[in-house]
């Protein structure tokens, strides 16, 4: 492979339009960092082209023959863990969106969303953090507020090492309003490293490996307030 390419961030396109595979692909590769490694029809081909050339991300439309976007994304990360996986929705009540988070999906846009949100969401995805459309984190948090709710009394941090900081409860709130680790750092008057830090102590208190993940453990736990 070029030298070249192999710096770039790979990315497999799943959609089973021709017309928005091709429009996707002119847009990702205009960006310059960002190339385009494969495009597949249907689910089915999505997982077999991400076993075969192992991407760094996919970005994958939901509905599509022979395997739809959830199975697609929970097999791709059952056999590629490492690899991050971008949803592009239609709609913003697609029914899907909670079998995607627990499928392992870490991005999720509308396909409204300009070239620049979506490159954005690839460039996060690749760096290991989620990136999700307001009105669809509007939508999934709620819910999981909801069912907290219903259950009774919220979920308690069981041991008192797995307490947040205060710190740590600030970052995680700024995490829920879709804020890079970047924007984090510069609201707080951070380093970039320091914001890692506490990101990663946050991911091992609440025992999860996904920003996304971790904001809906919060709420659940009564750590962080959504209103």
């Amino acid at each position: 492979m070029d030298n070249t390419v192999s710096k770039k961030i790979r990315v497999l396109i799943a959609d089973d339009h021709q017309v928005v595979r091709e429009g996707l692909t002119s847009i990702l590769e205009s960006k310059g960092d960002i190339a385009v490694v494969g495009l597949a029809a249907d689910g089915s081909e999505a997982v077999a082209m991400a076993r075969a050339l192992s991407p760094d991300v996919v970005l994958m439309d939901i509905s599509m023959p022979k395997m739809n976007g959830v199975e697609a994304t929970r097999q791709i990360k059952k056999e590629n863990p490492q690899i991050g996986v971008v949803i592009l929705t239609m709609f913003a009540d697609e029914e899907y969106i909670f079998d995607l988070v627990r499928a392992g999906a870490a991005g999720y846009l509308l396909k409204d969303a300009d070239s620049a949100q979506i490159a954005r969401a690839i460039k996060s995805v690749s760096r290991g953090e989620s990136m999700i459309h307001p009105t669809i984190a509007a939508k999934i948090l709620s819910e999981f507020t909801n069912l907290s709710g219903k259950g009774g009394a919220r979920e308690k941090v069981e041991h008192a090492e797995d307490a947040l900081s205060e710190r740590e409860v600030t970052v995680l709130k700024l995490m829920a309003e879709g804020q890079s680790n970047k924007e984090i750092a510069n609201e707080l008057k951070l380093s970039d490293k320091t914001v890692k830090n506490h990101i990663h102590h946050i991911f091992q208190k609440l025992k999860v490996t996904d920003r996304t993940k971790a904001v809906i453990v919060a709420v659940r736990k009564g750590l962080i307030d959504l209103e």
